[in-house]
């Protein structure tokens, strides 16, 4: 037998093996593709503007470390790793930061920015560990988990609609009801996972894993780790509920993959968890306690830990200058608009615009650099907390006053809009109008009403104080020539 028949023969051995192969199995031979996200509410760029928002907030609450710590260097070198595995058409702009918190945590915001906290990069006993927890957080992020939480309706979406009512035409909002945007993100902060979500972060982080050189048993190792600890457990187990059966469905899910060596740097582990167990960490406690008085707004300001690019514009709020009553004057003439089943009435020489979460009418002189000064916006909302309309706007008030940037003047009283009972209460904050460098007082009127749809339609009128009372009247009748479908 000739070399070049033995060849052949080998040849057509190997084709006749694969073409008695499931098509199936030749994906598994290949090693495991990471899924097709799939397609949520929010667009891509909401999300990421979303992300940059609540990474502003955290910042804000919380202590963080800055990028030049080694710390902070190893994780975010680490996270390149993890990226890098990754299809372009699906990664986003991860970025990752350390918390200096001594609980055992860490969690993603839509969009890419991800948190880890020092108590994370101390209870790990190796790279790998640490790797399974940053590639289970990429994961909500590139199955996009926020989003879908941010799109039900609790609580926190009463708070975002009125972030995103004016964000749709104009931007954002300025002035007393920008410190909804806060609210907004807080709510994203303090998110809980559902036990499918956190399935499915784990089958997809044990792949990012894989690829990336880690073995993907370390990432359940770690949280069954964590679950042996006892007592209440660290924070991590609140807001990532076990699925059930974390390590064997782990297991079962990397059976079929091809054998890998798996190479880890647990040399430059070992040396960033020793210098994290010198960096200052603090208890939960007493994080809450010094986000109440901007504590940490401070030591980051002043330890230049902060967030890269668009983060911090969404921190700044916006301003208008050199406005007057003149330039935004309601016409006595009026139009009408109809939308989703929603009929209102409004000044011929405003503007009305309407998105996804709501709708925003305005003078053209009364916004500007995404701050609305002068007019209203409407949107509809269900607290599944609330029994009943009285409940639903203390919750609504309740947050807005959270912010610290705006108050409720008196209680909240019982309103007829057009025959419909309803709920009205005065609320005072800061404009973005500014006279001689500083913003002027803001009065901003709430008022809900029950929707046919279930849960609420609010309203909300805003004028700096000193020409609320001019405009009244004309807020008066744009709410009494409300209908709702």
């Amino acid at each position: 037998m000739t070399h070049g028949t033995k060849a052949g023969r080998i040849i057509a051995l190997t084709l006749a093996s694969l073409l008695a192969t499931p098509p199936w199995l030749w994906a598994v031979k290949s090693g495991p593709e990471l899924p097709n996200p799939g397609q949520v509410g929010m667009t891509r760029q909401q999300q990421e503007q979303l992300g940059l928002q609540a990474a502003a907030e955290v910042y804000k609450q919380m202590p963080v470390l800055p990028d030049k710590d080694p710390v902070t260097q190893y994780v975010q070198a680490l996270g390149r790793k993890l990226v890098k595995v990754v299809p372009q058409q699906y990664t986003w702009p991860y970025q990752f930061h350390v918390v200096e918190q001594k609980e055992i945590n860490a969690f993603a915001l839509p969009g890419g920015p991800i948190f880890v906290n020092v108590g994370t990069i101390t209870a790990a006993d190796n790279e790998s560990e640490l790797a399974g927890v940053m590639a289970h957080e990429m994961s909500h992020v590139y199955m996009q988990h926020s989003a879908k939480q941010v799109r039900k309706n609790t609580l926190p979406s009463i708070l975002s609609g009125l972030g995103q009512i004016a964000g749709a035409v104009f931007g954002g909002i300025g002035g007393a009801v920008a410190s909804v945007g806060g609210q907004m993100a807080g709510g994203l902060l303090s998110m809980r996972y559902s036990r499918e979500d956190e399935a499915q972060a784990d089958a997809v982080g044990a792949i990012i894993m894989y690829k990336a050189g880690y073995p993907p048993r370390a990432m359940a190792d770690f949280f069954e780790k964590l679950e042996k600890q006892g007592g209440a457990g660290p924070q991590f187990l609140s807001d990532h509920p076990n699925p059930g059966n974390r390590v064997e469905a782990v297991q079962q899910e990397i059976r079929d993959w091809p054998p890998k060596g798996y190479t880890v740097n647990d040399a430059q582990f070992l040396a960033a968890k020793q210098q994290a167990a010198h960096v200052k960490a603090y208890t939960a406690q007493e994080i809450g306690n010094g986000a109440k008085n901007g504590t940490w707004a401070r030591q980051n300001a002043e330890s230049g830990a902060r967030m890269t690019g668009a983060a911090q514009a969404a921190a700044v709020p916006a301003t208008l200058a050199n406005v007057n009553f003149g330039q935004v004057q309601p016409s006595q003439n009026f139009r009408q608009l109809q939308e989703n089943g929603l009929t209102i009435s409004y000044p011929d020489n405003w503007q009305a615009g309407s998105g996804q979460n709501g709708i925003t009418i305005a003078p053209a002189a009364g916004t500007a650099q995404g701050a609305i000064a002068y007019g209203a916006m409407i949107a509809t909302a269900v607290d599944q907390n609330a029994r009943n309309l009285d409940q639903a706007t203390r919750d609504l008030v309740d947050s807005l006053q959270q912010s610290s940037q705006v108050q409720a003047l008196g209680n909240i009283s019982r309103v007829s809009v057009h025959g419909v009972d309803a709920r009205s209460v005065e609320l005072r904050g800061d404009s973005p109008v500014q006279q001689n460098g500083r913003q002027v007082p803001e009065r901003d009127w709430l008022v809900t009403l029950p929707s046919s749809q279930g849960g609420i339609v609010y309203l909300i009128f805003v004028a700096p104080e000193s020409d609320f009372s001019r405009l009244k009247p004309t807020f008066e009748k744009m709410l009494n020539s409300l209908q709702l479908g």
